[in-house]
Formats: C-alpha cells, sequence, structure tokens
C-alpha cells in the first residue's frame, strides 16, 4: 500500500505540463536538458551524465549529444542554465531526444526513474499530437483557399488571421541593459 502511495506521488510532482515546459528544441529535434532531466529523476546531474558515459554504447548521437558553445551561450541568454565562471557549470550541457530519455530508464534503474520515464513519454507523445494537428488544420486551410480562387479578398483576410491564430506566438525579445530616461519624457 505504502509504495502504491509512493509512485502516485512521485506521478503528482511530475505532471505532463510542468515536463512539457522543459522540453526544448535543438537542432530541429526536441530534446531534454540533463539538468532537467536529473532534476525529475531526483539525481544529481553528475551521477546522471556519469551514468551515461558508463553506458556510452545505449547512447548515439541521434539518442543524446552535447551542446556547443554557441547553443549553450543561447540557452544562458534565456536564463536556462547558469553563467560559466560563478559556481555554475563547467562543460555544455548535455540533451538528450525522446529515444535517449527512453535510454535512461533502464541506465537509472529506479521506481522513479521508471515512473518519470512514463510521464516523459506521454509529454513527447502529446506535443506530436499537437503538432499534427496544427499541421493538418494548415493542410486543410490551404486546400479551402485555392478552391475559392483569388476573386474573394475578404475570405483571404480570414484565412491569414486564421494562420496567425495556429502559429505559436512570437517570443519578445528583451533590449539587453538598461535605458536611461531622457529629461522631458
Amino acid at each position: 500500500m505504502a509504495e502504491t502511495e509512493e509512485k502516485a506521488a512521485t506521478l503528482e510532482l511530475v505532471a505532463g505540463p510542468a515536463i512539457e515546459k522543459r522540453i526544448l528544441v535543438m537542432r530541429e529535434r526536441q530534446v531534454m536538458l540533463d539538468e532537467d532531466l536529473a532534476d525529475l529523476y531526483d539525481v544529481e546531474t553528475r551521477v546522471l551524465i556519469q551514468q551515461v558515459k558508463r553506458n556510452a554504447k545505449r547512447f548515439p548521437s541521434d539518442f543524446m549529444f552535447q551542446l556547443t558553445k554557441a547553443e549553450a551561450g543561447a540557452l544562458r541568454s534565456q536564463i536556462v542554465i547558469s553563467n560559466d565562471g560563478r559556481g555554475g557549470r563547467r562543460y555544455a550541457p548535455y540533451v538528450f531526444t525522446e529515444q535517449g530519455v527512453a535510454m535512461l530508464s533502464g541506465v537509472l534503474r529506479s521506481d522513479r526513474a521508471i515512473a518519470v520515464n512514463i510521464e516523459i513519454m506521454r509529454a513527447f507523445v502529446e506535443l506530436r499530437r499537437v503538432a499534427s494537428s496544427n499541421a493538418s488544420i494548415e493542410k486543410r486551410l490551404e486546400q479551402i483557399e485555392r478552391g475559392m480562387g483569388e476573386h474573394d479578398e475578404q475570405l483571404g483576410q480570414i484565412f491569414t488571421a486564421l494562420r496567425q491564430l495556429i502559429a505559436p506566438p512570437p517570443q519578445p525579445k528583451r533590449p539587453v541593459g538598461f535605458r536611461v530616461r531622457e529629461e522631458g519624457n
């Protein structure tokens, strides 16, 4: 009975939306940072990487890769990972694709790893489903738009507005530094 309650508590800690927020797109692939995975599995990042390195044959480059300095810098600018030289990481983070995450449960070998992996796999599947439905809506809109011809400008504007609604919102860029207000403004 206590074991069942523990598994339920683990699943509450790793709800789908919390996982989906941690899935990033790097090199045109959906990935998760080693740091985020270690947090979900409740292990230290160095322990996770150590286990992966001990089982290197299980993690080919399409399952896991290390970010370049430029990619890591881009993540730092988004405040996802800590800065070099300030008590943070001394190496670029590793990222794991969906297949790499699946392989982690076999390497970590704990009940929590299994429960977390199940929830992560569900999150990846849900993201694929959402992306697929958006693509099918856009394809259908194109078919309808082609069928109406060029004679109805108002319908064209409606289709443009619909495409903007289904497109992911652009990420606002905040200016770097601070601005001094001029006198009189």
